[in-house]
């Protein structure tokens, strides 16, 4: 099993256009984040439209064409991030019913309902202390 770096990803892009906007730029392309990220384009501009439907990033067409933040880097929290791009829960119960006959079958699915609700809980809340002020602040620290 991969690990998702959708979160990651996003992170960078829109620490990156904050970035970019603070050094006198207006906008920031695609392809300008793409090669930040070492990805495609495409991949950027399809994350970027997610995070611009839950209104982190704008972007504008034609001449001047681009992609900025809707907020302030410290406006925007990795879980603000987290939610735009999340594939949903971390964790999830088996995709067909258990055997509810069987002793473990029948409860399993409480049980780890409640552990993978509590996992959730404390991810949210990390999370949520966390702004993307502070990930370039760190970020540019370490450089």
């Amino acid at each position: 099993m991969s690990a998702n770096s959708r979160l990651t990803v996003a992170a960078h892009a829109l620490t990156w256009i904050g970035l970019y906007q603070r050094r006198g730029h207006e906008v920031a392309t695609s392809e300008q984040i793409a090669t930040s990220v070492n990805t495609n384009p495409v991949v950027i501009r399809r994350l970027l439209a997610q995070l611009r439907k839950a209104g982190l990033a704008d972007s504008r067409r034609g001449a001047g064409a681009g992609w900025t933040l809707s907020r302030d880097l410290s406006a925007i929290t990795l879980l603000d991030v987290y939610e735009a791009v999340g594939p949903g829960p971390i964790f999830a119960l088996h995709p067909a019913t258990p055997d509810p006959e069987c002793v473990v079958g029948h409860g399993i699915g409480a049980v780890m309902g409640a552990v993978y609700d509590g996992i959730e809980t404390t991810l949210r809340k990390e999370l949520s202390r966390t702004t993307l002020e502070d990930v370039l602040r760190d970020v540019l620290k370490a450089a």
